[in-house]
């Protein structure tokens, strides 16, 4: 499930923005909830997660690997995301060496904070998976 529209900024190894459209067409907002729809936190961290991953999915230690998402933490859910917003997701790359990363992630609409979480994922070979 692509959680990102496109990427509009990019330093590899350091830092990434990406861009979610937000539209009463996705299909979980059919059951979260009828009446007022709201995007789930857990896909606000998952789109998080997908713009790290672009952020230093080239780096020199993870070339030819695969990065698996493996905490989450300080994760605050400021105010509700809905349909017509545009999500602004910012990465930063924190550190990175020997299998290991651990990225900011702050999502924003209209300028105003939503989001905010600690992400550290492992990096793996592709034939371990």
């Amino acid at each position: 499930m692509l959680m990102v529209d496109r990427i509009v900024e990019l330093e590899t190894m350091e830092r990434a923005v990406g861009i979610k459209c937000v539209s009463v067409n996705e299909p979980y907002f059919q059951g979260h909830y009828p009446e007022y729809p709201i995007l789930p936190g857990v896909l606000i961290i998952e789109g998080m997660a997908q713009v790290a991953g672009v952020a230093f999915a080239d780096g020199e230690e993870v070339r030819g690997k695969l990065p698996l998402l493996a905490a989450v933490e300080k994760a605050k859910f400021r105010r509700p995301v809905v349909p017509g917003d545009q999500l602004r997701i910012e990465t930063r790359v924190v550190k990175a060496r020997r299998g290991i990363a651990r990225i900011e992630g702050k999502a924003t609409v209209d300028g105003v904070l939503v989001a905010e979480a600690e992400l550290m994922f492992t990096i793996v070979d592709k034939d371990r998976v």
